[in-house]
């Protein structure tokens, strides 16, 4: 099982040494999570500094919101990365649930959803070289993967997953190994149900710190101030594994439900979190 490393958002400069430490151990992954009224880095934009730093690890969006962008920039920018890193691109996607970012963005957050459907029907055709539509052409560059970059849904309703079968490639779970089996299948099912060859590719999500106190009590305050707007920040830090023994015991609880990777994610700043968990590994 592949295993992925979920980047830090506190220190945008800092980033290009995670991901060149990432890139010369043994993660398959560098993933970047997406606010827009956040200090946090934007993803498309950051995630093509770090690939143009590294040589062989994909760079994904976890998630992007795609419903605050116009969907025929977001699928230009898509492709170009997608082209200029011969296919290391990883297109995670969700619709949000912050007002503060659709507010900004003149976004109905009551039609997020079917905003996403939309633009995953107008992407899969800009992908393919079809023409937008209304006599204007096609809008380049082709993808270095046919059909478009490899694409992910994150999301825990019936209808976020649905939308795995209807238009990705696979699932994002953000869920610990006690309850996402349940989400697996769920995805599975619909998989089935939408007479898709093969299997979806299921990737899991686990938050970790690893180090001193001090430096798990710093990723735990980072977590807890991204995640207040939900009210459950308190039950999602304490969650936060922060031992090699549970850190391990996590993964290899997703390989026995069937993830084909897990990603690793992390909220302390330091770039030593990179070395402790390729010596856990």
């Amino acid at each position: 099982m592949n295993v992925g490393i979920g980047l830090p958002i506190g220190d945008p400069a800092a980033l290009l040494t995670w991901a060149r430490r990432a890139d010369a151990g043994p993660f398959s992954t560098l993933g970047l999570l997406d606010r827009l009224v956040y200090d946090n880095p934007e993803p498309l934009v950051a995630l093509a500094v770090l690939a143009g730093a590294t040589s062989r690890i994909r760079v994904q969006t976890e998630v992007l919101l795609a419903p605050l962008r116009d969907t025929a920039l977001l699928a230009k920018q898509a492709a170009t990365l997608d082209r200029m890193t011969d296919g290391r691109l990883v297109l995670g996607l969700g619709i949000g649930g912050r007002d503060d970012d659709h507010q900004v963005t003149g976004v109905d957050k009551h039609t997020r959803g079917r905003r996403l459907d939309e633009q995953m029907a107008m992407m899969r055709r800009l992908w393919s070289g079809e023409p937008y539509g209304d006599g204007v052409g096609p809008i380049g560059p082709a993808p270095a993967r046919p059909g478009g970059p490899e694409v992910l849904f994150g999301g825990f309703r019936p209808a976020a997953i649905e939308r795995v079968a209807r238009w990705g490639d696979g699932f994002l779970a953000a869920a610990a190994p006690s309850w996402a089996g349940d989400l697996f299948e769920t995805a599975r099912r619909f998989w089935k149900e939408y007479d898709r060859d093969g299997e979806p590719r299921i990737v899991a999500q686990i938050n970790v710190a690893l180090g001193t106190d001090d430096q798990v009590h710093d990723a735990r305050a980072n977590m807890h101030a991204y995640y207040t707007f939900t009210g459950t920040a308190d039950r999602m830090v304490d969650g936060m594994l922060t031992t090699p023994a549970g850190i391990r015991e996590a993964i290899a609880a997703f390989a026995d439900l069937g993830a084909d990777e897990v990603m690793l994610y992390c909220y302390g700043l330091g770039p030593d979190q990179v070395d402790r968990l390729a010596d856990l590994l």
